[in-house]
């Protein structure tokens, strides 16, 4: 971007960042995730800091979020309630405490104090003689709202303190709602028709910003304390971590995960054992607080715009990130699939960096009105390609543009069409050379060929080793060994695992060859219902149509697969050279009999293909996303968005530690 392309975008991001804030703090009704709202936070600082002539102390960025509602006496706090500045990572943080030891005397050693990052409304508690005497929300940091009544109904927020308590005492803290509260309050009002609320967060602020304390009162809500802003004299607190103690001992709740740290090493240990315990937390949390402990090294430090420079918030992951699509490029998958690309700068989202994002088709591109250079919200949840989600129009310039699809495919030059009411478009060609390279990467990879890459496979095509999938069964160490790059071990690993890889179940056979609209889980219905090959290569329509899960278009898929003559032949040659196909056992009435299992992030005493394994054998199903009818969501470390899908709609979470004791 020119510099004016640079001056006209932070403006434009200015102008959404605020009127989120305002839809967030004021109006309680956010449509955008706080994932979405950090990305384009962090994009507007970056641009800032690249060019900080358009820098503005008066700009939305450098004030704290929040708008006083009419409704509400206004408060004036004798001490501004501050935000905190974000670290996405290691790095960043490790920058923060670069920067804060430069404005510290000599070689200052750092403690640091730890605590969940809760996400709630954070309010301010005055206490005089021991007694609850107002509430009020943060507003702007200088002045917020009066709901003493409503804070009144949150029972873990004393009344009276207990003793010996200070004269005067003003506590900060979060008023929470658990996610347990939310999903019954969500119940509730989706059954009275009533809007649902988006987050803790949300229902937590919309329970306390009205005027029915009564109200406050049904939501269940709880309180943290995290800070202590000011104290009549006569009580001596040396350290951040002293708050926290001192307020335990005057009936407050305080996060019992909170840790002391002697350096950056031990928070990022303390970050990553919460982080496995972050899935099941009964709150809603997005990060870790960091604070230097030393109370005298942060009036030293002091506070910079709207944040303290002795706190930093650290952030996980998020699963959602904002980013410019550059262009719309055209993929060929292995069935003949013609897939639009979104291609964009590299951007961190659920903790790796990507740079393209999957647009399914057409409808789905006119359903976004989506066009290259708009700003728009990924998605990615697990190892999958992320996906666009929404786009953001208000970014807008005007110098977006439409994509239309292209006539004819990129790869071969065949007429793209389309197929009855498929909302996908195909090459027809199926010696279309890009079909047949995908098609041979899902073949290895459902046979677990790890041994053959992209690359290699490839190499064995421009060789003339290989023209079919079938042909790496018959490759010989001869063949690979003269290569340039290859040699003796390299060919003799190779073909090791192809002879070990031969031998395969049905279900994964039936997946390998790459039938439409046929994955994992539905060429397990088909092994499991058939048995072997040859019964399901002579079912007839109706057959294969009554089998649970299997719909009128996956059935015909498959009736049809098997009546094409050049299909039988490849299953045939690829038997005369070798591949075995395992007999399916019908699925037994097992201890996991009628239950259906999602498994999500990673397993530490086993892969996720053992324990589906495991399910299956004692009568369980596997399923690759959650609904109504998962029985069970196995949670490993990093699970995704599938867990909050899970938290959604009720469904029983295990651990793997519960997984195994089932098992």
């Amino acid at each position: 971007m020119n510099k004016t392309e640079v001056k006209n975008r932070i403006q434009k991001l200015r102008l959404e960042i605020a009127r989120l804030r305002e839809e967030y703090h004021v109006k309680n009704t956010p449509n955008i995730t706080d994932e979405v709202y950090d990305s384009l936070t962090r994009e507007l600082k970056s641009l800032l800091k690249e060019y900080p002539k358009f820098m503005d102390i008066n700009a939305p960025e450098n004030r704290v979020a929040g708008k006083i509602l009419e409704k509400f006496k206004k408060v004036k706090h004798q001490i501004r309630m501050l935000s905190l500045n974000d670290v996405f990572n290691q790095e960043e943080l490790y920058d923060w405490e670069k920067r804060i030891k430069k404005l510290l005397p000599g070689n200052q050693k750092l403690n640091y104090f730890c605590e969940v990052k809760f996400d709630g409304l954070a309010v301010s508690l005055i206490y005089e003689k021991g007694k609850f005497v107002r509430g009020a929300t943060r507003g702007d940091g200088f002045v917020g709202e009066d709901i003493t009544q409503n804070l009144k109904m949150i029972k873990s927020i004393p009344l009276s303190l207990h003793t010996p308590h200070p004269d005067y005492i003003e506590v900060r803290g979060e008023a929470l709602m658990s996610k347990k509260t939310l999903k019954e309050l969500n119940k509730k009002n989706e059954s009275e028709g009533k809007t649902l609320f988006a987050n803790t967060r949300n229902a937590a602020a919309g329970s306390l910003r009205q005027l029915d304390s009564n109200l406050a009162k049904e939501r269940n809500l709880d309180f943290y304390a995290y800070d202590i802003a000011d104290i009549s004299s006569g009580v001596v607190l040396k350290n951040h971590s002293d708050k926290h103690n001192f307020l335990k001992k005057l009936g407050f709740n305080v996060d019992q995960h909170d840790a002391i740290c002697e350096n950056l090493e031990e928070v990022i240990s303390f970050i990553k054992k919460f982080e496995k315990i972050r899935p099941n937390f009964p709150y809603g949390t997005d990060g870790i607080v960091i604070s230097v402990d030393d109370l005298n090294l942060q009036e030293t430090l002091g506070v910079v715009g709207k944040a303290p420079r002795f706190m930093s918030a650290f952030k996980y992951p998020a699963e959602r990130a904002t980013t410019i699509v550059k262009d719309i490029k055209i993929n060929v998958g292995r069935t003949g699939v013609v897939t639009p690309l979104a291609l964009f700068e590299p951007t961190l989202v659920a903790g790796s960096t990507v740079s393209k994002a999957t647009l399914h088709n057409m409808d789905q591109i006119e359903r976004l009105d989506l066009r290259i250079g708009d700003t728009v919200v990924i998605e990615k949840a697990g190892d999958v390609i992320p996906k666009v989600v929404e786009v953001l129009p208000k970014l807008r310039t005007g110098k977006e543009k439409k994509f239309k699809m292209p006539e004819f495919c990129p790869a071969c030059g065949s007429k793209i069409e389309k197929r009855g009411d498929l909302v996908a478009s195909f090459c027809p060609n199926k010696k279309c050379g890009a079909k047949n390279e995908r098609y041979l990467e899902h073949f290895v990879h459902v046979f677990e060929i790890y041994e053959l890459g992209p690359k290699i496979l490839q190499r064995f095509k421009d060789e003339g080793l290989i023209t079919d999938a079938s042909d790496i069964f018959i490759l010989n160490k001869e063949d690979i060994a003269p290569l340039e790059r290859f040699g003796e071990k390299s060919a003799e690993n190779i073909i090791r695992e192809i002879e070990e890889k031969k031998k395969i179940p049905l279900s994964r056979f039936l997946w390998a060859l790459g039938i439409l609209h046929v994955g994992e889980e539905t060429a397990r219905d088909l092994a499991t219902n058939f048995g072997t090959l040859e019964k399901l290569e002579k079912a007839t329509l109706e057959e294969i149509n009554e089998i649970e899960n299997i719909g009128p278009k996956v059935s015909e898929s498959v009736y049809n697969f098997f009546r094409d003559k050049n299909h039988l032949a490849f299953i045939e040659k690829l038997k005369n050279n070798g591949v075995k196909i395992e007999k399916a056992e019908k699925q037994q009435m097992g201890k996991f009999f009628g239950l259906t299992f999602v498994l999500t992030g990673t397993l530490s005493t086993m892969s996720r293909e053992l324990a589906k394994e495991k399910i299956i054998k004692m009568g369980g199903k596997v399923s690759g996303s959650v609904s109504t009818k998962t029985s069970f969501l196995v949670a490993g470390e990093e699970a995704g968005s599938k867990l909050k899908n899970a938290e959604k709609l009720g469904v029983k979470i295990l651990s793997e530690e519960d997984f195994l004791k089932m098992i």
